[in-house]
């Protein structure tokens, strides 16, 4: 069996059908479930990625698609998901690939699905190939499509101290304004996370945008109001 087919196989001996309906109606998916947690699914679809090795980046390319494409349940995304973010393949997550993260991001539609694609996979884009992925970011940041905004904001989620503070503030201005709830939550979290790093920058961005909804502040602020981090001056 190909990598698709051994896929779903295992996710079929491991599925749960109460779970299943309950995790249906948790995402509010119109895509039927195994019932398969997300652990124990990233468990099953790297034990089939490590027994079906990939000779190269279209071939890796392609099966991400497959999966994706053709994916009669959500668990068989959420392994195209984790085949794109396959730690031995990473050195393939270049610019070339945006096309793919594309689809996913606009086809998937939900958070479960672009959070990681974006904090994860565009994240070691990023980190890899900074100029040209700046670049795709700015455009998605200003995008009618939501996904890819959010995509753009949580990029860095996991950076640190190797954030691009300009990139961060140029991917959440233009979403500053938006009601949709999906964007002031990334927001929030992107500066919460930054906030960690970087107190002082994060409070004097929030002071510096009045605009930030209600929503954002208190998530942006979440960990300096708790008093577990204090603002200093950066060395």
């Amino acid at each position: 069996m190909g990598i698709r087919d051994s896929v779903i196989a295992a996710l079929g001996e491991a599925a749960d059908p109460t779970r299943a309906a309950q995790q249906q109606a948790y995402m509010k998916s119109a895509m039927p479930c195994f019932g398969v947690s997300v652990p124990q699914c990233r468990r099953i679809a790297g034990s089939v990625f490590r027994a079906h090795p990939l000779p190269d980046a279209p071939a890796w390319e392609a099966v991400i698609l497959e999966l994706w494409r053709k994916a009669a349940r959500r668990e068989e995304r959420y392994a195209a998901v984790e085949l794109l973010l396959f730690g031995c393949y990473a050195k393939w997550l270049e610019p070339a690939r945006l096309p793919v993260v594309e689809e996913l991001v606009v086809t998937g539609a939900w958070w479960d699905f672009v959070d990681p694609i974006a904090s994860r996979g565009v994240g070691t884009m990023l980190a890899a190939h900074p100029g040209p992925t700046k670049a795709v970011l700015r455009e998605w940041a200003n995008d009618d499509d939501i996904w890819k905004r959010r995509t753009a904001i949580l990029a860095q989620l996991r950076a640190k101290r190797a954030t691009d503070t300009a990139l961060l503030a140029d991917a959440i201005r233009p979403s500053i304004g938006e009601p949709e709830f999906f964007l002031r939550k990334a927001i929030g979290w992107a500066l919460r996370e930054y906030s960690r790093t970087d107190p002082a920058w994060v409070t004097e961005f929030v002071g510096a945008h009045a605009g930030l909804s209600d929503l954002s502040r208190r998530e942006a602020l979440k960990l300096l109001q708790r008093g577990k981090r204090r603002p200093h001056p950066q060395n």
